[in-house]
């Protein structure tokens, strides 16, 4: 029985050495496949998910890019960002509100609509702040380095043209990133600016007030807060909301900025 025990050991570790092997070998062809899958799919240089233009030298501006989704600080800051913009739907009356109520904000444009409606802007963003949302709110992440380059080029002059300022920030859509977003920001010399918080229309309809409670509720130092200028109508929950979110928020010992003055509030940790 003994004997017989043993040889039933022997053969259990010799079967289990077997499958460790086997599935090692396993592993490292699967590991093969996925890298030459990946080689096939994303190119090594240049691509939407590559940094890196190839082996000559990166023409990249300073070199660097910073990404931020709010700020580190004590201080009660808060940052209010419209996206997607101008358009004649609601950018005026977010701009009289503001105005109204003597806050600043910053607006990510879309070039080609800051080219078609430049009259919206021009001459009502001396306390605000642009920035660039891409040229016609296309995915960047999907292109490669030149083309989100040559779209954020293309946009950035746009936005310079009808604002009389140089955006120095981007917001890519929908916040996707890749390795050509952000080789072409660096080449912009831009930093690039996603959100902490946002609005949350579709979870309020029809209640503005109750929409802002709930956003000035949740805002906390440092909030980098998304919006909208443009598109469907529950957002304009959001928008009409907007004076009792203003009014909420200073009532909690909030200061508005621009993006640009909170960064520089940032706590060094």
């Amino acid at each position: 029985m003994a004997d017989g025990a043993g040889r039933w050991g022997r053969r259990t570790v010799l079967r289990r050495a077997a499958l460790l092997a086997g599935g090692a070998a396993l592993g490292a062809a699967a590991t093969s496949q996925t890298t030459w899958i990946a080689d096939r799919r994303l190119p090594l240089a240049g691509g939407p998910a590559s940094a890196t233009v190839g082996n000559g030298h990166q023409q990249v501006g300073a070199g660097s890019v910073e990404v931020a989704w709010g700020v580190r600080t004590s201080e009660r800051l808060v940052a209010l960002t419209f996206d997607d913009g101008p358009r004649p739907q609601w950018t005026p009356m977010v701009l009289d509100t503001l105005e109204q109520h003597a806050v600043p904000a910053t607006f990510f444009l879309v070039g080609e609509r800051a080219r078609q409606h430049a009259v919206l802007v021009r001459g009502r963003l001396g306390r605000h702040e642009v920035g660039n949302h891409s040229w016609a709110h296309h995915d960047l992440a999907r292109m490669d380095a030149h083309t989100a380059y040559d779209d954020l080029r293309r946009s950035h002059d746009a936005i310079a043209e009808a604002t009389g300022t140089a955006p120095r920030l981007l917001r890519p859509p929908w916040g996707h990133l890749g390795g050509a977003v952000l080789h072409a920001a660096a080449r912009l010399d831009y930093r690039l600016v996603l959100w902490t918080l946002q609005m949350v229309e579709g979870e309020y309809p029809h209640d503005p007030v109750g929409h802002a409670r709930r956003i000035v509720a949740d805002v906390q130092p440092g909030t980098i807060l998304l919006g909208h200028d443009v598109g469907t109508e529950q957002r304009l929950v959001a928008l009409r909301g907007l004076p009792d979110m203003i009014i909420g928020l200073r009532d909690r010992g909030y200061t508005f900025v621009t993006v640009s003055q909170l960064l520089r509030h940032a706590v060094v940790v």
